[in-house]
Order: structure tokens, then C-alpha cells, then sequence
């Protein structure tokens, strides 16, 4: 069974997501049958690449105030705790995360996408250092076990593995996704939002109790 997870670095309720899937999926009783893809969606296509303080940037965003953002941040970071997750909040930055996105394909090549996310997102809500800071993305990238040469040449070539970021947010589109975390499972079942680890693992005992089985 496949797992398709839509999500953005820059996704406080996607790294938050994450986790509760992970526990529900630990849980499951063929995890070890259950394959999990990371897929693309920018929550925001036209962001600069260049860092901003997150709280301005959801403040213009929603049209609320800073003091209203840095609220809203401190209900997340509410939320973030409860898993057992580390959440910095108002210290991140935001920006344009198209250069993560095609990372994160090239890594699926090698079989580092899972260690890539995890690096990445830990350094966003965890960090002491915005992964958006020049050099960071391929020092993670590193980390992760991905060929230094190799990793700054996708980042250097602006068209490397663009074209299947732009085929993730097609079909997330396609499927009626409008936002993330979205997950799909086998192309059947779909879940919106950073659910509790409970509505994960009925969606995985669902979608295995009516997965098509081969005929013998």
C-alpha cells in the first residue's frame, strides 16, 4: 500500500502532521507493507527567495496583526508540544521553499528523501539556523548522505527536477487538495489536515481492508 503525503517545508501543520502519522503508522500492523512518498506543494509559488521573519509575513498574509500572528504561532507551538515536537515559532523565516521541493525529488533518486525531510523540517521549526540561509540547504543535503557534488549541481541547474515538483502540485490540484498536509492513500482515500494519530490509523485500516488484493 502507498501513502502519498502532499506538504511544504514552511508548513508548521506538515511537520506537525508528520509526527502524528508516523505514530499511527508505527502502530499499524503491515507498516512494513505500507510505502510513504513525499509529494510537492508550495504553499506560497511567488514568495521571495530571499528570508523574512515569519511573523510579518503571516500578518501580511492574513491581514491580521503581528501581535495576532505571533498568537496564532504560540497556538501551534501548543500543538507542536503535545506530540513531543520542538517548535521555535516566531524565531523561523519564511521563503520561497521551489529549491527544497526539487531537492527532496533528487534524494527520492538515491533513496534520501525521508532523511532530507526530516533534516529539513527539524532545522525550520528546530534549528538554530533558518534552512533558508545561503549554504544551508546543501550542508542538509549532506547530512542527509546525498553526494555534495551532486546535491549543488541540482541547486546550481534551477530546471533540475522542476518539472516534477510542477507534477506533484498538478495532481494534488487534480485530487482537490487545496491545502496541507494532504494525504492519499493508494490513490483512494484522501485526508486533509494534521489529524490525530487515531483518524490516521483508521484511515490506514481502511485503506488496507479495501486495498485490491491479486488474484492468486
Amino acid at each position: 500500500m502507498r501513502v502519498e503525503i502532499w506538504g511544504d517545508i514552511n508548513c508548521p501543520w506538515c511537520y506537525i502532521g508528520k509526527a502524528r502519522f508516523e505514530k499511527a503508522l508505527a502502530a499499524f500492523p503491515h507498516r512494513d507493507q505500507v510505502e510513504v512518498v513525499h509529494r510537492s506543494f508550495e504553499l506560497d509559488p511567488q514568495a521571495p527567495h530571499e528570508p523574512r521573519p515569519v511573523l510579518p509575513a503571516i500578518a501580511a498574509k492574513y491581514g491580521i496583526s503581528v501581535e495576532q500572528a505571533r498568537q496564532a504561532e504560540e497556538r501551534i507551538a501548543s500543538h507542536a508540544h503535545g506530540e513531543g515536537l520542538a517548535y521555535r515559532g516566531a524565531e523561523r523565516d519564511v521563503a520561497n521553499s521551489f529549491d527544497m521541493h526539487r531537492l527532496l525529488h533528487f534524494a527520492e533518486e538515491h533513496g534520501r528523501q525521508e532523511q532530507l525531510l526530516e533534516l529539513l523540517y527539524r532545522e525550520n521549526f528546530d534549528g538554530d539556523t533558518s534552512p533558508f540561509a545561503p549554504g544551508r540547504l546543501l550542508a542538509l543535503a549532506v547530512e542527509a548522505g546525498l553526494d555534495e557534488r551532486q546535491a549543488a549541481d541540482v541547486l546550481a541547474d534551477t530546471d533540475a527536477h522542476a518539472d516534477a515538483v510542477r507534477e506533484d502540485e498538478a495532481t494534488a490540484a487534480a485530487l482537490g487538495a487545496t491545502g496541507v498536509p494532504f494525504y492519499v492513500f493508494d490513490r483512494r482515500l484522501g485526508v486533509s489536515g494534521a489529524q490525530p494519530p487515531a483518524a490516521f490509523s483508521s484511515a490506514l485500516e481502511q485503506a488496507w481492508s479495501t486495498r485490491a488484493v491479486p488474484r492468486a
